[in-house]
C-alpha cells in the first residue's frame, strides 16, 4: 500500500498494525498463561469450561504439562491471534468506508 497518497484524514482512521500486533501478542500471552496455569492447578476446569462453552461433553485426555508444551502452545496461539488481527487490520486499512 502506498501511504504517500493517503490524505491526512484517512491516516487518522488507519490502524497502526505494528502496535496492534504487539498488544495482541501481549494479551494472548497473558491470557494463555493464566489459562494454562489454571488448568495445571485445577484439571477439572478444562472439562467444566468445555461443557459450559460447547454445551456438550467433550472427552479429553490431559497431555503432559511441560515447559515444551507450554511454549509450543504459546507460540501457536500467538501466531493464530497475530494472523487474525493482521487480517482485520489489513482489511480495515484497505476497504474504503
Amino acid at each position: 500500500m502506498n501511504y504517500q497518497r493517503i490524505s491526512s484524514k484517512d491516516k487518522k482512521s488507519m490502524i497502526n498494525v505494528k502496535h496492534l500486533l504487539t498488544v495482541t501478542a501481549a494479551w494472548t500471552s497473558i491470557a494463555y498463561t493464566v489459562c494454562y496455569v489454571a488448568v495445571w492447578l485445577f484439571p477439572g476446569v478444562r472439562d467444566l469450561f468445555l461443557t459450559m462453552a460447547l454445551h456438550a461433553q467433550v472427552p479429553l485426555t490431559s497431555g503432559p504439562f511441560t515447559l515444551g508444551s507450554f511454549v509450543a502452545g504459546l507460540v501457536v496461539w500467538n501466531v493464530v491471534a497475530a494472523a487474525g488481527v493482521w487480517l482485520f487490520a489489513y482489511l480495515w486499512n484497505t476497504i474504503k468506508s
